[in-house]
């Protein structure tokens, strides 16, 4: 008997995992049957066969459908919640038939445009729940006399960059470096790029949108009205409906563009130059963006100036020269070339590299990372940068990167749009860490130091709130559980998100969704003043793809492993 129980040990766990398999399976089925026969219903026929564009489980291109847009490898292990569905949509009307099949059956909805949300709220969920994947949605489309172009939420910002370049050399847009960005999420969430001192972000420049709401209804500015408009500048798509396009007022470029890198080390002036940096980008000439990236090493701290001048380099040397003679920047490190070009200089292509890979929405590879984000306000002083340094090389893992603010962003009110953190703030820090190896030991290692770093610039950033940028999502900020303090809950992350305007967003979510339809682990709530009602209720499912209100599949399953295990034990 003894010899006997290792066996039957062994096999029991693999019925167990059978069971799992088969059980998970099953229920993905029934939903998909569900769901299936719900979109039929209440979408118009068309040429699209509906079941081509919804994935269960057991479908074999679910796997590589759900990894196409994971950019954080963080959310892509084989614990991670997954979709019991993923659903492509190809129409407007796909949207709209989705969120009415949700709702009816009860099942979260996770929105995903190009899915760079830094905690990867776009794709995972631990309650049950289906992925609304609009890397279909991709259409652009540039009207150079209006000096507009409707952008459709799954398009990526290289797309649009490609785009507008294909009709025209002197027009451009204010928004991302990274050219895989799905547009929904990036315009939804403010938007930033290297024109904002210009022309401020992408939602300082949005003239309509179109959304679908919680009633399933498709919108544009006219039919949503103002206030929601507002909130769907910087306030989060995900929290009001599903974005499904925006209009955009392009922007001028002039025909050549200068760009430089220069880069000092604690032994190169580099303290010198970051101080005078905290001075001059925030208010030199509003054509010029200066990003700065902090890197530690062995024993020192390596500083990266990255700009892009919308002039000629004549015009920029002469600029800095009077502005930052610490930088020593000489015509020699500069380049020219057209404003698409600069947009592939900062992808990091090589001189010379066709446009056409701005279509490519194939990043290399997702690493394992960890952001963060701060504001500061107020100069940090030489002798406290010092104290910086030794940190970091303490630390010797994460990266800041200093983003100027000032020029256009300081003109635009705070209320003007949900995204406030305009006059006043210098520049945003971002933390960044990005590690290869996968496990929980080495993420409890590098997301540590990241929050051990932040810990310590607490004195040097903004405070009462300490502000955070949205689109650089970070869960230690609050998260909601979305019980009976779900408002006090969302005010914790929602005021250093947003600041003073997280009152008016919550009145708007709450005019919306005030069922609380749309929502994730860092949405807007709806005041419960004027929501009595609990969030609509998530489906649990049985083994046979049944709903239940008592007995969770998980918990289920659960138990009837259990009693296999004690059966065959025994």
């Amino acid at each position: 008997m003894r010899e006997a129980m290792p066996r039957m040990m062994m096999l029991s766990l693999v019925l167990l995992l059978v069971f799992h398999v088969s059980a998970s399976w099953a229920a993905s089925a029934s939903v998909y049957d569900n769901f299936l026969q719900c979109l039929n219903t209440n979408t118009n026929p068309s040429s699209t066969q509906l079941s081509n564009i919804i994935y269960a489980e057991n479908n074999p291109s679910y796997s590589s459908v759900l990894r196409a847009y994971i950019r954080n490898s963080r959310f892509n292990t084989t614990s991670t919640p997954k979709p019991v569905l993923i659903v492509t949509p190809s129409a407007s009307s796909h949207v709209q038939a989705s969120v009415v099949c949700a709702k009816q059956l009860g099942i979260q909805l996770r929105i995903r445009s190009g899915g760079h949300d830094y905690e990867g709220l776009s794709y995972w969920s631990d309650q049950t729940f289906i992925v609304l994947d609009m890397f279909n949605l991709r259409t652009v489309t540039v009207d150079i006399e209006d000096s507009s172009v409707w952008v459709q939420a799954g398009a990526t910002l290289g797309e649009l960059y490609y785009r507008i370049s294909e009709k025209s050399k002197v027009h451009g847009f204010p928004a991302g470096v990274c050219p895989t960005v799905g547009i929904g999420g990036h315009i939804s969430g403010g938007g930033y790029g290297n024109m904002l001192r210009k022309f401020g972000l992408a939602v300082d420049n949005v003239l309509d949108a179109q959304i679908v709401d919680a009633k399933g209804r498709l919108l544009d500015r006219k039919a949503m009205g103002e206030d929601l408009f507002w909130a769907i500048k910087g306030g989060g798509g995900g929290s009001f409906g599903v974005i499904v396009a925006y209009k955009l007022k392009l922007v001028s470029v002039p025909e050549t563009v200068t760009v430089f890198q220069a880069a000092r080390t604690l032994e190169e002036n580099a303290t010198d130059v970051v101080s005078r940096w905290q001075e001059v980008a925030p208010t030199t000439d509003d054509g010029l963006f200066m990003r700065l990236l902090l890197q530690p090493g062995s024993n020192t701290v390596k500083a990266t100036i990255m700009a892009e001048f919308l002039g000629n380099a004549d015009q920029l040397v002469s600029l800095l020269g009077k502005q930052f003679p610490e930088l020593g920047l000489k015509k020699d490190d500069c380049k020219e070339m057209s404003w698409i070009e600069s947009v592939l200089w900062w992808a990091n292509y090589d001189n010379g590299t066709s446009p056409d890979v701005l279509l490519d929405r194939n990043p290399d590879h997702a690493n394992f990372l960890k952001r963060k984000s701060d504001y500061v306000q107020t100069p940090i002083s030489k002798s406290r940068l010092e104290l910086v340094w030794k940190k970091m090389i303490e630390i010797g893992k994460i990266g800041l990167v200093f983003n100027p603010y000032g020029g256009m962003m300081s003109r635009i009110p705070a209320s003007a749009t949900p995204f406030p953190h305009r006059a006043g703030n210098l520049f945003k820090v971002q933390y960044s860490v990005s590690w290869g190896e996968a496990g929980a030991e080495a993420e409890k290692n590098y997301t540590t130091d990241t929050r051990r770093l932040f810990r310590f610039m607490t004195p040097f950033v903004s405070k009462n709130p300490r502000s955070a940028f949205l689109n650089y999502r970070d869960l230690d900020i609050g998260v909601n559980k979305f019980g009976n303090r779900s408002y006090e809950q969302g005010k914790v992350y929602g005021l250093k998100y947003f600041n003073d305007n997280f009152d008016r967003l919550v009145k708007v979510k709450t005019a919306v969704d005030p069922a609380n339809f749309f929502r994730n682990e860092q949405s807007i709530p709806p005041h419960p003043t004027f929501n009595s009602d609990p969030p609509h209720p998530i489906l649990h499912l049985d083994v046979n793809g049944g709903s239940s209100s008592k007995l969770s599949m998980g918990k289920l399953k659960l138990v009837l492993a259990l009693l296999v295990f004690l059966f065959i034990s025994f």
